[in-house]
């Protein structure tokens, strides 16, 4: 079974955007682990947001992996390089992907689809890149989570930079 991985970045003070939608305090001065984290990936999931940034400032078909676009305002007839999925189709699409074979799947954000997914407990593992600057404003990375979620520490990374890359899993559930 393929494990879903929010891998993102992250202000210290929790931010993914600042106030302005901003992520120029984004490090991009070394690989940060990268190359290794897109081999052993086949998938992206993107909200609708993270889609068109991609469009505006690269291109999509940068990445050989299997797109899924989370929007129901996006016409599918105009997006041929990503599979769009509506929201009705949201839980059953995940699910029938997850237990396909191959690689993971990132799970690359934005905030309102990393809430979508934690709502119903899809993220397997978290993998945060957490840059040394505080925004004080933006837009968290969880910002609207309903209950607890425990996790359990799995591995740290620090580089030179100061970036602390911290990897959880979820910490299964006692009945």
């Amino acid at each position: 079974m393929k494990k879903i991985i929010l891998n993102v970045a992250v202000t210290l003070d929790g931010y993914l955007e600042g106030p302005n939608g901003e992520y120029d305090w984004c490090f991009a001065d070394q690989d940060y682990g990268m190359t290794e984290f897109f081999g052993s990936i086949d998938t992206i999931f993107l909200g609708r947001k993270s889609y068109e940034l991609i469009l505006k400032t690269g291109d999509i078909n940068a990445f050989p992996q299997t797109k899924y676009v989370f929007s129901d305002t996006l016409d599918p007839a105009l997006h041929h390089a990503v599979t769009v999925v509506k929201k009705d189709a949201f839980k059953a699409t995940v699910t029938h992907i997850k237990n396909e074979t191959g690689g993971h799947i990132w799970l690359f954000g934005g905030s309102d689809l990393i809430a979508s997914f934690m709502q119903e407990m899809m993220v397997d593992e978290f993998l945060l890149s957490i840059h040394p600057i505080l925004l004080g404003g933006g837009k968290l990375l969880f910002s609207e989570m309903a209950n607890r979620v425990g996790l359990i520490h799995t591995d740290t990374q620090t580089y030179s930079s100061g970036l602390v890359q911290v990897r959880y899993a979820l910490k299964p559930v006692s009945n």
